[in-house]
């Protein structure tokens, strides 16, 4: 088994030398993690090199040094990286996903560049990647290869991070190729993001856009369950609380506080980005200069900004807006011997950030949006038993899990001079307290934590949708249930109807038989050793119309009325008088839920909610049975939350008790149970225990078997009975 990481950019600095190229290894967040997974597998990892070439002769000296590192490099050219990762990746992706709706840019070639570059690393992969190998994709610029990759190696295991937010539906859906990047997500097993929020908004997006049915963290697809968790990333704890330790760090840190001398130091890292709130922050800072005087000469912002993208125009503009504002803070309030703003628009080395944040008595971190913001937990580690305190923006992914944390909305001054003046004025006991909550967490949260959780979870799915695979009938699964069928001299065959026998519609009033159905079930019925009953929630007149003339028993409303050799049953003799309390409720709840309405049966209350808005349904639904639980319990009625409905009934019958029934009236050496929703289940549990049951759409533990697709049951049940 191999372990294999595919991400834009490879873990390497490659540069041109006399003699060719020297190559040498990059570690950052990422590839720790991941370097550090607990498993005797090989690690491989395939991405874009770093290094522009067109020459076949240097393509090949770089990719035989990076195959002895088991890096693959897939090369791009000039033009796909202007298009695929500046354009649709960076232009279009980015901004999106952080909310800067005005930001993003549409092109048709940035979308075509960015299937091609997608393509390009699925095709560098795939000849290595075996059916027992884990494949781990990272982050937005990848979001089609999960798909492209499962559709050449169907049985591989497959998982996907996404390292920034994730947009709510309403501002996803603005995205014209929405369906195609989410079915390319699909193609993971695992979909892993840093917040539930994220997590959330992912789900809602595949409810409405692809119109999937999720339970929970989960969507069900035809041939498998794709999970989808929060992963909260960490750093490499020990090597950030460590290293004010190490002698390099330490003469830094020396410099900076005899340069400082006894001045407060706020510290501030970003890259250069819209979506860091830099200048939200300088505007915050100026505000708390100008209201609190008296901190002028005592407290300086060291403002570090790494260079990022500035070729763009828009990073180009940034980059002059916070020169422009750093320079009119400190040509206003600066004074001989002090300087409002210390400004670096450059990397930092790791020694040098470190003594950065050893020195620091505030961390001043206010994204407008950020997918987790890593800062905030280095700057955590490196104080170690040093008192500081962490201004923390709300839209930051971190925010989550550091509470004590003081937590600013970015957007506003007032907060952010606010949390400064809170954050100066703090007891140092009270900040040792909020540190040491923080540290303990981040401690337990690492990145190799982080990494191996992922694995580990994605390895335990696998073994899921294997169990769920054999359930699926196929040839030899249809061989077997065939061949009882055929030996059987007397059979019982249950089958459900909505979503079974019939595809769901937007009526139920529409959904009429087939002549195809309506052809089999002649068929089946025609075999004297068949005993064909439909076991379903329809009421009984109905029944009777969509099949009038067959030979066929039924079992309506779910038992309450069965049909034996051509004549009616009633289990419950007197009329049922619905309370009046229950029907407004449901009345209520129809006047809040537009496109859904009210079945009434014989002996039975049917709210649908099939064409209804998915988070709507799900929030009437709830309300709807939380506010009937009182009046069913006093009236001895049952709530049964069902397919895309919710049904008030009374208990003492289901679709089970009608196959308890039938089994007691006579003797079956063949019984099978076809249907599709939780109420089929209490079929699937009465069956004796050679009984063979399947379950229509989404897996079911209570089912020994499973098909998909409703579209294939017809198919199955012709096989079945074929001769």
């Amino acid at each position: 088994m191999k372990i294999i990481i595919i991400a834009n950019r490879l873990p390497v600095k490659i540069e041109r030398t006399d003699t060719g190229f020297s190559i040498e290894r990059s570690e950052g967040g990422l590839a720790t993690g991941l370097g550090s997974l607990e498993t005797e597998a090989e690690k491989y990892w395939v991405g874009w090199p770093g290094i522009h070439t067109d020459d076949e002769t240097e393509r090949e000296q770089i990719t035989q040094k990076l195959h002895e590192l088991n890096f693959h490099p897939v090369f791009l050219s000039d033009e796909q990286i202007s298009n695929y990762y500046e354009g649709y990746s960076n232009s279009t992706i980015w901004p999106l996903c952080h909310y800067f709706f005005s930001f993003i840019e549409y092109k048709a070639d940035y979308w075509n560049a960015y299937r091609e570059v997608n393509a390009l690393f699925s095709r560098e992969a795939l000849p290595f990647i075996e059916n027992d190998d884990i494949v781990w994709v990272q982050d937005y610029q990848l979001m089609l290869l999960p798909k492209m990759i499962r559709d050449s190696k169907p049985a591989t295991s497959i998982g996907y991070f996404h390292h920034i937010p994730f947009p709510s539906y309403e501002l996803f859906r603005v995205l014209p190729e929405r369906e195609e990047v989410l079915e390319g997500l699909l193609g993971a097993d695992l979909i892993g993001f840093h917040t539930h929020d994220y997590m959330r908004h992912f789900i809602s997006a595949i409810y409405r856009v692809l119109n999937l049915n999720c339970n929970l963290d989960e969507i069900t697809l035809k041939e498998r369950i794709v999970h989808v968790d929060a992963f909260p990333m960490g750093i490499n704890y020990e090597q950030y609380h460590e290293a004010p330790a190490l002698p390099a760090v330490r003469e830094k840190s020396a410099m900076l506080r005899e340069k400082l001398a006894d001045k407060q130091v706020i510290l501030s890292v970003d890259r250069l980005d819209y979506s860091k709130g830099i200048l939200h922050r300088l505007d915050g800072y100026a505000q708390f200069l100008e209201n609190n005087p008296e901190y002028h000469e005592q407290v300086s912002l060291a403002m570090i900004v790494v260079p990022s993208r500035d070729n763009v125009e828009m990073y180009a503009e940034l980059k002059a807006k916070i020169d422009q504002a750093i320079g009119e803070i400190n040509g206003r309030y600066a004074r001989l011997g002090w300087s409002p703003i210390f400004y670096f628009y450059r990397s930092f080395s790791f020694e040098e950030l470190i003594a950065m944040y050893d020195i620091a008595d505030i961390a001043l971190v206010t994204p407008l949006r950020d997918g987790m913001n890593l800062v905030a937990k280095e700057y955590l580690a490196a104080k170690r038993d040093q008192p500081g305190v962490l201004i923390l923006s709300e839209m930051a992914g971190a925010a989550i899990e550091l509470q004590d944390a003081l937590i600013i909305n970015p957007n506003d001054k007032d907060e952010i001079e606010k949390a400064i003046l809170q954050a100066l004025t703090m007891p140092v006991e009270e900040k040792r307290e909020r540190m040491t909550a923080m540290q303990k967490r981040i401690a337990s949260r690492t990145v190799k934590r982080w990494a191996n959780d992922f694995v580990k979870e994605l390895r335990s799915i696998k073994g899921q949708n294997r169990e769920i695979l054999q359930k699926v009938v196929g040839k030899r699964q249809l061989t077997q249930i065939k061949s009882a069928y055929d030996e059987a001299a007397s059979r019982l065959i249950l089958l459900d109807y909505d979503g079974t026998l019939s595809p769901f519609v937007r009526k139920p009033e529409d959904a009429v038989p087939s002549e195809q159905l309506l052809e089999l079930i002649t068929r089946m019925s025609a075999d004297k050793r068949n005993k064909v009953v439909i076991n379903s929630g329809r009421n009984h007149q109905i029944l009777d119309k969509w099949f009038a003339g067959l030979p066929l028993d039924f079992a309506a409303e779910h038992g309450i009325f069965y049909k034996d050799d051509g004549v009616w049953h009633r289990n419950i003799m007197e009329e049922i008088v619905w309370d009046e309390e229950i029907l407004d409720i449901i009345q209520h709840t129809i006047d809040k839920t537009p496109r859904s309405h009210l079945e009434q049966k014989n002996a039975a209350l049917v709210w649908h909610y099939r064409n209804v808005d998915v988070w709507l349904a799900e929030l009437r639904a709830q309300q709807l049975v939380n506010a009937l639980i009182g009046p069913c319990a006093r009236l001895n009625l049952q709530i049964v939350p069902g397919n895309k409905i919710v049904e008030i009934k009374p208990p003492d019958y289901n679709k089970g008790s009608e196959v308890i029934r039938r089994l007691e009236k006579d003797a079956y050496d063949f019984v099978l149970a076809i249907g599709d929703d939780t109420t089929d289940e209490d079929m699937f549990r009465a069956l004796p225990p050679d009984g063979i049951s399947i379950k229509v759409g989404s897996f079911s533990p209570a089912a020994k078997y499973r098909i998909p697709l409703q579209s294939s049951v017809i198919p199955f049940l012709s096989k079945l009975i074929q001769q």
